[in-house]
């Protein structure tokens, strides 16, 4: 089955050229011209990507994503912006709201088909297993994408489990952001040093209480802690 991509973008030549070479690339693609149309249109088809502009009339792309974001019908769609804003702290506020990718205006169509290419990977099951990895408190459970702590499963985007996968693989050993962002995010930016602080933020603030079982390491980066 194709995956769906879905683009939600107000200028109208801009989303029938995404939306023209996606289909060309095999996808099956939805377009909407606002975030409130788009939302109604999810909630009967779920799609498996979102390219989705900041700056929307109405609902903005940040409050859709923000939307995407606390609702569990959505848990595993992607999600990449679109946006004319690119400073530091722009692109923060986007990854921040959990958007898993940006791409900033203007853009070549073969950039932003390349980085959809990319984040439907790392978004793509990992192989089947019925083993549960388990380190102190916490359990990962690769098969599902399912991980939590004694309370229940936190309820963590495909992108945030990656990076949970990532970090509990071995105990104490510290990934520098250069390590995550080689892992999860290989594109090279400016910011990217801030996007993997932005992502384990996130991620802490999921785990709850067992957030504390991430420990910076200044300067360097991110480890799990050990708990033999």
């Amino acid at each position: 089955m194709a995956e769906r991509v879905a683009v939600v973008e107000d200028e109208p030549d801009i989303l029938e050229s995404l939306a023209l070479a996606l289909r060309r690339q095999g996808y099956d693609v939805d377009g909407y011209p606002d975030g409130a149309e788009a939302l109604l249109g999810f909630r009967q088809r779920v799609p498996d990507l979102v390219l989705l502009d900041w700056m929307l009339p109405g609902m903005s792309g940040l409050d859709l994503c923000r939307v995407l974001r606390s609702d569990s019908r959505f848990a595993r769609c992607a999600v990449i912006m679109l946006t004319a804003r690119g400073s530091e702290m722009d692109v923060v506020a986007g990854l921040g709201q959990g958007a898993d990718d940006y791409v900033v205006k203007p853009f070549r169509t073969r950039e932003v088909l390349a980085r959809i290419k990319a984040v439907l990977r790392r978004f793509q099951a990992p192989e089947a297993s019925s083993s549960v990895r388990r380190v102190g408190d916490l359990w990962l459970e690769p098969a599902t994408y399912r991980a939590g702590d004694p309370s229940g499963a936190f309820d963590l985007t495909p992108m945030e489990f990656r990076l949970l996968e990532m970090l509990l693989r071995h105990p104490g050993r510290v990934y520098t952001r250069g390590q995550v962002l080689s892992s999860l995010w290989p594109d090279d930016r400016a910011v990217e040093d801030r996007a993997v602080d932005v992502h384990i933020a996130r991620l802490r603030d999921k785990m709850g209480a067992s957030g504390k079982a991430i420990e910076t390491v200044r300067g360097v980066g991110y480890r799990i802690k050990d708990s033999r």
